[in-house]
């Protein structure tokens, strides 16, 4: 039940400085999988509290995972500057690190974000051998450089607004298939890109995607 699950506040040292975020898990019970969530740019408003990233949170939750939500670096109280990539990539890598040694010999790690976080998870968890899934939110695909996700032939979870006025659904789907099996593709009908007044479909979707999953 959603009244089981726990938010914790946690803080540990990243790379430019003191990293913050929430650590939502249900109480008394060992995860099946431990996640990792990105927000969308710094620079446009994004934090760990926006509401796609929220219950993107709640929803693996719901499904007994781990998840760790965190604000990048000059976000919140997280200290350090934005970096426009390499740096958050850093602070994502300190949040892997975070939750794995918080949760020992949990074989099922996810990685995922949101827009500007889909890119940064998504690719610093290509390249990182702890990692078993990848979930993106309106993946930035005509923005950056996603050719780490192709080459790492991961599960991989994408979920995209049918009307996303940024990162046009015909090239997401397009990216979709450069990748490797196994792979979902969800459209959320008439979602923009931050998915407003559709963010709980977001949680859905993620609960719909990943609740049989055992990678």
């Amino acid at each position: 039940m959603a009244d089981d699950i726990r938010a914790i506040n946690v803080e540990w040292p990243g790379p430019a400085g003191l990293l913050e975020g929430l650590v939502n898990a249900k109480a008394g019970s060992t995860p099946r999988a431990i996640a990792v969530l990105a927000h969308p740019l710094s620079t446009a408003g994004g934090t760990m509290h926006t509401k796609a990233v929220f219950h993107a949170a709640k929803a693996l939750a719901r499904i007994d995972c781990a998840v760790l939500r965190f604000n990048f670096r000059g976000v919140g109280r997280s200290g350090g500057t934005f970096a426009d990539g390499p740096g958050e990539q850093q602070d994502f890598m300190a949040a892997l690190d975070f939750m794995t040694a918080r949760y020992p010999g949990t074989a099922s790690v996810w990685a995922g974000g949101m827009s500007f976080g889909a890119w940064v998870a998504m690719t610093v968890a290509a390249q990182d051998p702890r990692v078993t899934a990848l979930i993106g939110i309106a993946p930035p695909v005509t923005r950056r450089d996603f050719s780490p996700v192709v080459a790492a032939a991961k599960p991989t979870f994408l979920i995209h607004g049918e009307m996303d006025e940024l990162i046009p659904l015909k090239e997401v789907r397009k990216f979709y298939g450069r990748l490797a099996e196994p792979k979902e593709l969800v459209m959320i009908d008439a979602a923009d890109h931050v998915f407003d007044g559709k963010v709980a479909e977001v949680g859905e979707a993620i609960e719909d995607l990943l609740q049989d999953f055992n990678g």
